[in-house]
């Protein structure tokens, strides 16, 4: 026997991924476990640091890289998913590393981009920005339209230096990504462990109302599924409004969103409410244990927290769909885990 989150039929009938297996009371492996890949979902990963949650987020992209019809997509703010294109144990997992992301000025609405800049809509600065944002497709003739305007001068050089610290980014251009670029059958990572927050928001931001939009428009075959490490650090900026709207309206256009933190307190209520499937390694912090306990299914008949594993690897599942509750161990990665912390022991010194 075997379970399917996410779905209340066998494995016959779609495309599933394995995420590992049931664990008995005593501890011992009990039936697999797969994660269904055929429709839409919403799912939550968490856990404490060391204990696995970017590891399992690297198990559920393993799967998706070799289903069929899907397109996923996993932001990787921390660098540590370029191994997922290494040698395998097994199948090689198709993988494209993007190392430079960058996204078009017109996937940020005006009010995005007073907000990415922490300009005020209504200051002079703000309201040059936002007309800017409104009539120009790139980051040249925005700052263009700055310089030309009959604006004060002192409002035209602040709106300026911010357009220019927005240009020293390097994630604005008007042949940025595209939705069919990220389309293709295997994992595409995009790695942004080397900028700020903001403008990994804005990459976020424009990739995930992209691939939204183009669902919607049917432009698109493959389901995206969008997979978000270190979720708290984007739904704290610009990019939560595309990540909200994927969370509560993907399902109908066939849009996936796994977002995966270490402080499920910080996000938003609407991740916790709006996921079906919830994979919580171990937790301690008391803010996030009332975060989980605050969104407890009523068919859950134990508080979470009394469920919640303590060793590494190991999980509780609640799956909404089918309305079960499941103790399991994540499964071996076929790719190496580049999540690992360095160890002083480990270095070799030259004498």
């Amino acid at each position: 026997m075997s379970f399917v989150l996410g779905r209340e039929t066998d494995l016959s009938a779609g495309p599933t991924g394995e995420l590992g297996s049931c664990r008995a009371l005593d501890g011992s492996e009990g039936a697999p476990l797969y994660l269904d890949l055929d429709g839409p979902h919403a799912a939550f990963v968490v856990g404490k640091r060391g204990y696995g949650k970017s590891y399992t987020l690297g198990v559920v992209a393993e799967s998706l890289a070799l289903a069929d019809g899907v397109a996923p997509v996993l932001v990787d703010p921390m660098g540590v998913f370029d191994t997922l294109g290494e040698p395998a144990d097994g199948e090689k997992i198709p993988t494209e590393v993007i190392e430079a992301p960058s996204v078009t000025p017109a996937s940020l609405d005006p009010r995005s981009w007073c907000a990415l800049l922490g300009l005020s809509p209504e200051s002079g600065p703000g309201g040059l920005v936002w007309q800017a944002a409104g009539d120009c497709e790139s980051l040249a003739a925005m700052r263009a339209f700055v310089g030309d305007s009959d604006a004060p001068r002192v409002d035209r050089r602040a709106a300026r230096n911010h357009l220019d610290l927005a240009a020293s980014w390097g994630v604005f251009d008007p042949d940025g990504l595209a939705a069919a670029d990220l389309a293709s059958p295997g994992i595409t990572v995009l790695e942004l462990s080397g900028l700020d927050s903001a403008p990994m928001n804005a990459v976020v931001r424009g990739v995930a109302e992209a691939l939204y939009r183009t669902r919607v428009d049917r432009t698109i075959a493959r389901l995206p599924w969008l997979l978000v490490d270190e979720a708290h650090t984007f739904f704290d900026g610009v990019a939560r409004s595309a990540l909200e709207t994927v969370l509560t309206r993907g399902r109908a256009p066939g849009v996936s969103l796994v977002t995966a933190t270490q402080r499920p307190s910080v996000v938003p209520e609407v991740v916790v409410s709006q996921s079906d499937i919830l994979i919580s390694h171990r937790l301690t912090a008391e803010a996030d244990l009332e975060a989980l306990a605050a969104a407890r299914p009523t068919y859950l008949n134990t508080s979470l927290e009394e469920r919640l594993p303590t060793e590494p690897g190991e999980v509780v599942v609640v799956d909404d769909t089918t309305e079960t509750v499941h103790a399991a161990t994540i499964r071996q990665r076929v790719t190496p885990h580049g999540g690992d912390n360095p160890r002083a022991s480990e270095v070799t010194m030259d004498k």
